[in-house]
């Protein structure tokens, strides 16, 4: 066989090995959202207060409650409930808010833009605290800066979110007044909305100044938000890179006289990087489920405001959908995780075809 023939060969076989992966964490993504839906509405049912007296009002009488739990089939067994509540998701129907009677896609809609802005904001700069913190932990193993770091991320993942919340607000907002401690835009300050991103929204209307203020006014749940989290990153970059560093092929690259800094470029980080990424995938979509008390916090009316509301209005089709969006995007991220870990690494494709 020749050479082109055997590099065709493995080609094939790498596509195989990628399309047979995709195809079992497509399965494994369906099969999970179904039992989250499942799952998510037992829950709801055990939520205390009646739905149907929630739909109909205060003052309805026993009639009129009545009529409504027809109507809404909350006279049904159980088991009926969840077939046609699965029957509608299927349909792409979310479902009417039993508390406003608005469509509850519509109103997830208006709200998720703003909680994944603060994630995706949140996520940019646990990067960007991290990875250089990660690099310098590890280029001076157990070195004063090594544990001097590694206790600093260990104190900020032990702390309560909402003790360094409320920290961070006085601090900086109220003794120095270096930045903003609620809401989304200063006072006087209107965008049009098109995304529901405040910052993207600013920018797509040519408002620089809105967004730069936008930006302000996420910064320090941004920063309170990722703070728990960042410490679990740092240490898997900073464990991946010691073992990196400590391989012989970049022993060879120090011997040649290799500069550290491309030495980390093209050797270190990019072989580390693959822990790195499933645990940043995971803390994604944890990030957007803890959001819930960043928001009421800092007074942002995302996914996490609008899913209290519903849980204390016993808001049936709000709470499962709501849930539900939530569990979809973690899956979501993850899925795209393990794409990305698939095209950066072969023998994942591998793999696949030796099972």
């Amino acid at each position: 066989m020749t050479a082109g023939m055997m590099t065709a060969t493995a080609s094939a076989a790498s596509v195989r090995g990628g399309l047979t992966f995709v195809l079992r964490r497509t399965g494994t993504v369906v099969v999970t959202l179904f039992f989250l839906a499942v799952i998510v509405f037992l829950m709801t049912k055990a939520i205390p207060g009646d739905e149907a007296h929630v739909a109909a009002g205060e003052s309805a009488t026993p009639d009129q409650v009545a009529a409504v739990r027809e109507r809404l089939g909350l006279d049904q067994p159980l088991p009926v409930q969840l077939g046609h509540y699965l029957r509608t998701l299927l349909h792409g129907d979310l479902g009417t808010s039993i508390a406003t009677g608005r469509s509850v896609g519509a109103d997830i809609l208006a709200v998720l833009p703003q909680t994944l802005e603060l994630v995706v904001l949140s996520t940019v700069l646990m990067v960007l605290a991290v990875v250089p913190a990660a690099i310098a932990a590890a280029l001076h193993r157990n070195r004063p800066r090594d544990v001097g770091t590694r206790l600093a991320w260990l104190a900020a993942g032990s702390l309560p979110t909402f003790w360094i919340a409320l920290e961070l607000q006085y601090l900086l907002g109220t003794q120095w007044r270096i930045l903003p401690i609620s809401g989304r835009l200063s006072r006087g300050i209107t965008v049009p909305t098109r995304t529901g991103s405040t910052i993207l929204d600013s920018l797509l209307a040519g408002n620089v100044p809105a967004a730069w203020n936008a930006f302000q006014h996420l910064l320090l749940p941004a920063l309170v938000l990722m703070l728990p989290f960042a410490g679990q990153l740092f240490r898997a970059l900073r464990a991946e890179l010691l073992d990196v560093l400590g391989r012989d092929h970049i022993t060879v690259a120090r011997a040649t006289g290799m500069p550290t800094g491309m030495l980390l470029r093209r050797h270190a980080l990019p072989n580390a990087a693959g822990p790195a990424l499933t645990v940043l995938g995971i803390e994604f979509g944890t990030m957007v489920a803890t959001a819930v008390l960043v928001e009421g916090v800092f007074g942002l009316n995302g996914l996490g405001s609008y899913l209290t509301t519903a849980v204390q209005q016993k808001d049936t089709f709000a709470v499962l959908s709501g849930v539900l969006v939530v569990g979809v995007v973690v899956v979501l991220v993850n899925f795209a995780v393990d794409l990305v870990q698939l095209a950066r690494d072969p023998r994942l494709r591998s793999a696949e075809l030796a099972r």
